[in-house]
């Protein structure tokens, strides 16, 4: 897996000050996009042992609420399996952060018959506190919405999503 930047100081996406992993690879393509370089599998460094570590060394201080993960695109297949051993280490080492993760794909498309749904699918998925899920659609931009870009972008509770089986708004 490559990467294209980590924030470590990320105030936009999601709530508190977060440490942000901007993964690469992403075949969505949104007309608008502000990340289109990292629609390329190989834009930015290689995700190594060392990006981890230094991803979970910038969570460690009190004041970091969490950790989120975009792009590109984190449920292409190639990008699952690094994200779902890194969600593995933030939920085991730093418990008190939240998760949260910004995807093209819907919720049904993940959970359903598309290329993100694929062998360890759910488990990445059960590691993520909230889901903003749904490709960004230029023609409906709303500058107003809150950690997202567009209205028809949902925020999405998944631990209450899994637990009620159906999709739940998170609420602030």
């Amino acid at each position: 897996m490559y990467y294209g930047t980590i924030k470590k100081h990320d105030i936009a996406n999601g709530p508190g000050v977060r440490v942000s992993l901007f993964v690469s690879g992403c075949r969505h393509h949104c007309k608008g996009c502000f990340n289109a370089e990292t629609w390329d599998f190989r834009y930015g460094q290689l995700y190594t042992e060392e990006t981890e570590k230094e991803i979970l060394a910038a969570l460690e201080p009190g004041y970091i609420q969490g950790f989120t993960l975009l792009g590109g695109e984190p449920f292409e297949p190639e990008n699952q399996e690094s994200l779902i051993h890194l969600c593995n280490r933030v939920r085991n080492e730093l418990p008190d952060k939240d998760i949260w993760c910004f995807s093209g794909f819907t919720y049904e498309e993940i959970t359903g018959n598309s290329r993100a749904n694929i062998k360890n699918t759910k488990e990445l998925l059960s590691l993520i506190d909230v889901l903003v899920d749904g490709r960004f659609v230029e023609d409906k931009k709303d500058i107003s919405l809150k950690f997202r870009g567009s209205s028809n972008q949902r925020i999405i509770n998944i631990k209450k999503t899994m637990a009620e089986g159906k999709v739940v708004l998170w609420e602030e």
